[in-house]
């Protein structure tokens, strides 16, 4: 096995661009991804956490308490917020004061509450839309959550509104902020290293073929596709490929299709390689009511099931039994009760236990409830097989390329995705490239290079990043804030934008617009059961979406 080798430091370069202040930031949703990335920003970048909106009142203390005010349990004007709409009057208020101040005649002299540099928005998926319009007159710095938006439709109502068409061919503004959206993928020291053996040391010569596969896990599943936030279908019908997979349609899209360096993309030779046509299959295999085990009987909750004991997705089992009975008491826990860490600490364990089990007990009837108060929340005690999730638990995309037939002339290649729930390992993704001279396997820690001279097989041991990281998607959160603050403080330091997104970033907000589409191309391919041209498909949505915002 060959050394540990560092990551390669010239694809994630640091800011050589420093501001002349401390950056500040607003998270927008105190919920797992929004204490993900606050993590990293105050303990791997320069910057701050200034404020934070919430609606829910723990969670919105608990984050303050964690990453803004600290045990002084006391917020200061301008850091909390009861929701992004709360904070952006007071914002618009804030630049008012200022602007008046600035003035010959300035009608305020009180001291301007400091404001934010830039916004993390970290809320649920259908409330992105509204929030980045919303956002865009302030020209701030924006990182979003993935996915982007829930349509392709909205992606590209975000990317008029960040970069408004202008001229006779409606052409987008050149970015006046950063923006960055959360492919986390990108940005673990794992998959960096992965790009520069493949595309620039070039370890098995041209690529012919890559498998890349997302195991979920079997509980993590249940626990946000079949249960939680994300168990059902978007309105056109799009699922857990986009809010689970996006990230992974992306990485391979990087792989195979993005220039090598994004800041010579303008090159010919560097232009994306777009593939010919995606096809996909899937559906919803496990998690249905003639799976159910007949020992159950007409139970819809765990707590009242009399297999409950033998059914690997107990609520009891997952929530109570595997973590919160060991005193572990973070997610998945603290997604089905917020306050649960301050019961226990406070109460003890069996008063955690007792609100944990009230929680999981809570079930709603059919007949009885509206289907649209049914949707409006997670039920984290509901039975698997009982539960209205309609998303696929397996499901499987493909890809092919020709040959170019101008220059660079990038030969032809194919790539497939497959996205499974019943899996040992969670969220770990592996898979094998195949090129020309040689043979690439990888898995969340390693990477192979097998040498078909050789006949030798080199093995590639990732440094792990620093404890709190390498469970945040192997570093991957904590690259992307990295990566996004080193943006921010270049252009606050005098970078143009576009060279500042380019080197830091490395993906525009054309190119995240582009590779949802190829997530939602795929959709349309598994629920029409047809392949899609993208060539033809894509122009034909970008025109109807042009005649749209004409009209």
């Amino acid at each position: 096995m060959k050394e540990p080798i560092p990551p390669p430091t010239d694809t994630i370069p640091s800011s050589s661009f420093p501001s002349s202040k401390q950056l500040g930031f607003l998270v927008i949703g105190a919920g797992s991804r929004g204490n993900a990335y606050a993590r990293a920003v105050t303990t791997a970048t320069p910057g701050v956490i200034h404020a934070i909106a919430e609606p829910h009142a723990f969670k919105r203390r608990e984050f303050g308490r964690k990453y803004i005010w600290g045990a002084s349990e006391s917020s200061q004007e301008g850091q909390e917020f009861t929701d992004w709409r709360e904070w952006l009057q007071w914002e618009l208020e804030r630049r008012k004061r200022a602007t008046q101040n600035n003035g010959d005649n300035a009608a305020d002299t009180t001291p301007i509450p400091v404001g934010v540099d830039g916004v993390f928005v970290c809320t649920l998926d259908e409330t992105h839309v509204e929030i980045l319009q919303a956002l865009a007159p302030l020209q701030l710095h924006i990182l979003c959550e993935k996915p982007l938006a829930l349509s392709l439709d909205d992606c590209l109502t975000v990317y008029r509104a960040l970069q408004p068409p202008e001229g006779p061919n409606n052409t987008p503004q050149a970015p006046k902020n950063i923006f960055s959206i959360g492919h986390v993928l990108r940005y673990s020291p794992h998959n960096i290293l992965l790009r520069k053996l493949l595309l620039t040391d070039r370890v098995i010569g041209d690529i012919v073929s890559l498998e890349h596969c997302e195991p979920v896990g079997w509980w993590h599943f249940s626990h946000s596709y079949v249960r939680g936030n994300w168990r059902r279908a978007t309105a056109a019908g799009d699922g857990s490929l986009l809010t689970k997979s996006c990230h992974d349609i992306d990485f391979i899209l990087w792989l195979l299709c993005s220039p090598p360096s994004p800041e010579t993309a303008s090159n010919q030779a560097h232009k994306p390689h777009f593939p010919r046509s995606i096809s996909s299959a899937g559906t919803m295999t496990q998690f249905r009511r003639k799976r159910k085990p007949i020992s159950a009987g007409n139970a819809t909750n765990c707590l009242s099931c009399p297999a409950e004991r033998d059914c690997n997705y107990s609520a009891a089992r997952i929530y109570n039994d595997r973590h919160l009975a060991t005193g572990h008491t973070a997610w998945p826990v603290d997604i089905v009760c917020p306050d649960i860490e301050d019961v226990f600490h406070a109460q003890g364990g069996k008063a955690a236990e007792s609100l944990l089990l009230s929680r999981l007990a809570e079930d709603y009837d059919r007949d009885t409830m509206p289907n649209s108060d049914i949707a409006a929340r997670p039920w984290y005690g509901r039975c698997v097989y009982e539960a209205d999730n309609d998303v696929c638990d397996d499901q499987i995309v493909t890809f092919a390329w020709d040959d170019e037939e101008t220059a660079p002339h990038r030969l032809a290649k194919t790539a497939s995705f497959h996205m499974i729930a019943p899996t040992e390992k969670q969220c770990e993704r592996r898979g094998r490239v195949y090129g020309t001279t040689g043979e690439v396997s990888y898995d969340s820690k390693t990477i192979s290079v097998y040498d078909f001279a050789t006949e030798k097989t080199e093995v590639f041991d990732v440094p792990k990043p620093p404890p709190g990281q390498n469970e945040s998607h192997g570093g991957g959160d904590f690259g992307l804030a990295r990566q996004f603050v080193s943006a921010v403080e270049a252009v606050e330091g005098g970078l143009d934008v576009e060279t500042a997104q380019a080197r830091f970033v490395g993906c525009s907000l054309e190119e995240a617009v582009r590779s949802h589409a190829v997530v939602f191309a795929a959709e349309e391919a598994r629920r029409e059961e047809r392949v899609v041209k993208w060539e033809s498909w894509w122009g034909e949505k970008l025109r109807v979406s042009a005649d749209a915002w004409k009209a």
